[in-house]
């Protein structure tokens, strides 16, 4: 049974009177469409965060019902599945594939709701994207489908501010852990051998790595135990001034490598979380704040506006430069605890991943049902 908005649009193609309230009144849920990179449960991290685990409880709230879409399948009609409402993130959708996709939604009354969780637009990011992992098509897609979308879904203010000034409206909703995922027992770091500090991130991240350089040259603790650094992740290339710890096979599945996380926390002592100054960094988030918390390290962050406001919340910011940073590591060290417990405490209380109000208001979502149609939603 198709849901109240579709059978709008439907009707109102055909200039036939609106349905009554009486004929909807047992209608089924509205069926929400994801699209994202990876499937059978096993996807990037972004995907898990932004989206999955978010899907999984509008499904388990009974508001609505959720599937992965194939993009192609759907846009060429090949699926025939009725979508009241598809959400794309990032560039899952091809960029060849698009068009008919937007046909199709105008056709039958589909909501398409975009979502970015980094910065796609302003020249800088473009081109240290471009640098990185996405081609001309992929950076193309995102562009087309978020300029096209009934709504935006971005994860920072930052970031929506940078969509709006490119003339593109958007809410924000901030990124959360899945507690299932995670532990909250205390982990009591190595006491034999180096003291280890923990940078995990996508292999994107070699500029942000180089602020740290000058920081672990011949740093030691209170203790004069030598502080190393161990990178998860982060940068491609190895040098004698960091150690790497190599994941193994398999483990970029963001559970896999959650769980991973949580099988060597026990070989840090604090987490950080380097960022150089620039716009691109400046739209992003503060999720490595809320995983090095779940995992039980005390975080240090740049001072930028993606980590504003964690040192409210038992985060320690610094100042780029070796002084400033290694302050703040010792300063970690030895409030290891305290500052652990006060982080996850607002983690788990104010960061939880679920269906947020915010997130099902922009699939059109309220009250358990599709919200009813106004003359600005229908295609």
């Amino acid at each position: 049974m198709s849901s109240l908005r579709s059978r709008v649009a439907r009707l109102l193609r055909r200039g036939g009177p609106s349905p009554a309230l009486a004929d909807v009144r047992h209608e089924e849920p509205p069926l929400v469409g994801f699209v994202v990179h990876g499937a059978g449960g096993v996807h990037p991290a972004s995907a898990h965060v932004r989206v999955t685990g978010r899907m999984s409880a509008l499904a388990a709230s009974g508001a609505a019902r959720v599937a992965q879409v194939d993009p192609v399948r759907w846009a060429d009609g090949t699926d025939t599945a009725h979508l009241d409402v598809i959400l794309v993130q990032r560039d899952a959708f091809p960029l060849a594939a698009l068009d008919a996709a937007f046909a199709r939604a105008a056709a039958e009354g589909t909501r398409i709701v975009a979502e970015v969780d980094d910065d796609f637009f302003s020249q800088e990011a473009r081109a240290r994207l471009a640098q990185a992992e996405y081609d001309p098509d992929r950076l193309a897609a995102v562009d087309r489908l978020v300029r096209a979308a009934d709504a935006v879904v971005v994860s920072t203010e930052r970031l929506r501010s940078v969509l709006r000034s490119e003339g593109i409206e958007s809410v924000v909703v901030r990124n959360a852990v899945q507690p299932g995922l995670w532990s909250t027992q205390p982990t009591e770091p190595d006491a034999a051998g180096p003291r280890r500090v923990l940078y995990m991130g996508t292999a994107t991240h070699g500029g942000d790595l180089e602020l740290l350089r000058p920081v672990f040259d011949g740093f030691t603790d209170d203790e004069g135990r030598p502080v190393r650094l161990e990178v998860v992740g982060v940068t491609a290339g190895d040098d004698d001034w960091y150690d790497r710890l190599a994941l193994p096979e398999g483990a970029t599945h963001y559970p896999d490598f959650v769980a991973f996380l949580r099988q060597n926390a026990h070989r840090w002592s604090a987490g950080v979380a380097p960022l150089t100054d620039d716009r691109f960094n400046d739209a992003k988030s503060d999720l490595k704040f809320l995983e090095y918390t779940m995992l039980g390290l005390p975080f240090v962050g740049s001072d930028r506006p993606s980590y504003a406001g964690v040192d409210a919340h038992g985060g320690l910011l610094a100042a780029d430069g070796a002084a400033p940073w290694r302050a703040a590591l010792l300063t970690a060290f030895r409030e290891r605890v305290e500052r652990v417990d006060g982080a996850r405490d607002h983690v788990l209380r104010a960061r939880s991943a679920g269906a947020e109000p915010a997130w099902c208001a922009a699939l059109g979502i309220s009250g358990g049902a599709l919200s009813s149609p106004g003359a600005d939603d229908l295609r």
